[in-house]
């Protein structure tokens, strides 16, 4: 057991006790066999409320939702203190800290709609089929996707994390392609490249067993990709679903360095659906929750960008390739728009935008 004292904490509506370590802003950094609170992901649990709450107001049936990599168990339970709806939520960890741990906040809590596993994750899901799953691991998840897409229901939501984002953004290229199959490019756009390549091996292991996937809000940090994905049973679905996964060249990429590098194969289809980000802005409104400020950005950003083209350019990028300084956003979006071109912002930074009008065009508009 650890002798690590552990400290009460609230996030949502939710008390809990866990254990505390120094942590920077940027998320998860080393493993270790504590199950240690990480604040800065507090967005990212707080996102998974919205989204399970949307698919509870959706459902008319009973929902089992699986918190299936718990460590601390603060998602689970607050999933399970903070939804209102029919549902019941599974929470797993093998970490021995990790069991004793969420023994003690479930018993502190008195919640009655919560159980508690410490099996393998991929054990559990060969064995067990749930309405929503959440696989939240220190690393990459591509090791539980496979089981997952077997045990989660028809219409049901798989939602991961990736926080080896070195991987996925092309400092580790063959790691990339040895875990995920596919080729990431490092520059700009790697951070929505390496959440696409993630988006596509999900796609690729849902088709083996004939089921497509529809990405209904999915987003990217410096530190983590996230993504939440519905899985629709079905041939047709799954054709679908594979015509939006292929291989592009780098040149494909807006401003990239590499014109004959391939990138992929991964997911080049939307990253959102709009409607259910609108009904999740609803539903946000409705919350109690300390990051709602970040939230809401984060939310108008992922609808406005909901329709927009793949990947986007940045303007620091096109001030150093044309060696002026840039003009402001507001110059760029009204003269594209005016030239009847579509433009918006990204949420995977601040300086980037996203249009369907060639560099030409771009670069006019720029000067």
């Amino acid at each position: 057991m650890t002798n690590v004292a552990a400290d009460l904490v609230k996030e949502g509506t939710t008390e809990l006790f866990v254990y505390k370590k120094k942590t920077s802003a940027k998320g998860p950094s080393t493993r270790d066999q504590t199950p240690f609170y990480n604040p800065s992901m507090e967005l990212n649990r707080d996102v998974s409320i919205l989204v399970n709450q949307w698919f509870l107001n959706a459902s008319t049936k009973h929902v089992h939702i699986l918190d299936g990599l718990a460590a601390s168990g603060i998602r689970g339970i607050r999933l399970a203190h903070e939804l209102n709806g029919d549902f019941e939520v599974t929470i797993n960890d093998w970490n021995d800290q990790s069991f004793s741990l969420i023994q003690q906040n479930i018993q502190k809590s008195s919640l009655q709609n919560i159980s508690v596993f410490q099996r393998d994750l991929n054990g559990l899901l060969s064995e067990r089929r749930y309405n929503s799953i959440d696989i939240d691991p220190f690393g990459s998840p591509v090791y539980f996707i496979d089981a997952a897409v077997r045990s989660v229901y028809n219409k049901g939501i798989i939602a991961c994390t990736a926080t080896d984002t070195a991987a996925l953004c092309g400092v580790f290229p063959k790691v990339c392609y040895r875990r995920y199959g596919a080729w990431p490019l490092h520059g700009p756009a790697m951070h929505e490249i390496g959440l696409r390549i993630l988006l596509g091996c999900l796609c690729r292991e849902a088709a083996k067993y004939d089921r497509g996937i529809e990405p209904l809000l999915c987003y990217t940090t410096d530190h983590y990709v996230r993504l939440y994905v519905q899985i629709n049973n079905g041939k047709d679905a799954a054709n679908t679903s594979m015509a939006q996964f292929f291989s592009i060249s780098a040149r494909d990429v807006p401003l990239s360095k590499e014109n004959t590098a391939l990138v992929g194969p991964l997911w080049l289809g939307k990253l959102q659906k709009k409607p259910v980000l609108q009904e999740i802005r609803t539903i946000l409104s409705t919350k109690e929750l300390n990051t709602k400020n970040m939230l809401w950005k984060l939310l108008y950003l992922l609808e406005e960008e909901a329709d927009a083209p793949p990947f986007f350019y940045t303007t620091n990028d096109l001030s150093s390739l044309l060696k002026q300084s840039p003009p402001t956003m507001d110059h760029i979006f009204e003269n594209l728009r005016n030239k009847g071109f579509i433009v918006t912002k990204t949420h995977c930074t601040p300086t980037g935008f996203k249009t369907n009008a060639p560099l030409d065009v771009i670069t006019e508009v720029f000067k």
